[in-house]
């Protein structure tokens, strides 16, 4: 696994970023078709906690399999990967139940593929460098997040920290543009501390909504 996957500016088309997508792939293609997403083009790029929750978890290597699909490793992702050794009983109270409907090879092959994500992800756009974490960037420069994941403490923080939701953090950033997280839901919109913007609008659950934001632009689509 390599901590940090970089990708290039898009010349092609547009580079999207979506909030938790907790197995609800159906109704994440539905918002894709919305905006007339062009996988021969555009990238899709997602905060994590691919699974879990949702009625389609086991769909998700499908959608790992394709070219245009970019995600991070969220806490519930990170499950997947310590399978054999995670806290069995709290996974199942949060939706983990689907994974142990698997055969044991099934379940290697699920965890073979998550233990490929990424912690984090920089993407290059024509008004500056964006970084995507799952739930918290942890460090006042990006450029430090690389090393600051180099322990497991720090690994568990990005996927797991919700200290600057719970302070109320707006200091930013330095070293990018914007930080792109999910992982503590905000149901009546996105929210913006710094230049974080918490983006997880809770699209798994019935009464929320999946928030596709342009990394171009900063804007919801």
């Amino acid at each position: 696994m390599s901590l940090v996957q970089r990708f290039e500016r898009n010349t092609n088309g547009r580079d999207i970023a979506v909030g938790d997508i907790h197995g609800c792939f159906s109704a994440l293609q539905r918002e894709l078709e919305r905006i007339s997403f062009n996988p021969d083009a555009d990238r899709l790029f997602s905060v994590g906690d691919l699974v879990d929750r949702g009625p389609e978890s086991d769909s998700v290597l499908d959608w790992l399999a394709q070219p245009w699909f970019h995600p991070v490793r969220g806490n519930h992702d990170d499950y997947v990967c310590r399978y054999d050794t995670c806290q069995i009983g709290n996974w199942m109270q949060n939706g983990g139940v689907w994974f142990f409907g698997l055969s044991s090879a099934e379940q290697a092959q699920y965890a073979d593929q998550f233990r490929c994500l990424p912690l984090a992800i920089e993407v290059k756009t024509a008004a500056g460098l964006i970084g995507i974490v799952h739930a918290d960037p942890c460090v006042s420069d990006w450029s430090g997040l690389e090393s600051f994941m180099g322990s497991r403490n720090g690994r568990n923080s990005v996927m797991w920290s919700r200290r600057r939701m719970e302070n109320d953090d707006d200091s930013v950033v330095d070293g990018v543009r914007a930080v792109v997280v999910g992982h503590t839901p905000t149901p009546n919109g996105p929210i913006r501390l710094g230049n974080v913007l918490h983006i997880d609008t809770a699209g798994w659950h019935k009464s929320g909504r999946f928030t596709l934001l342009s990394l171009a632009t900063l804007e919801i689509l």
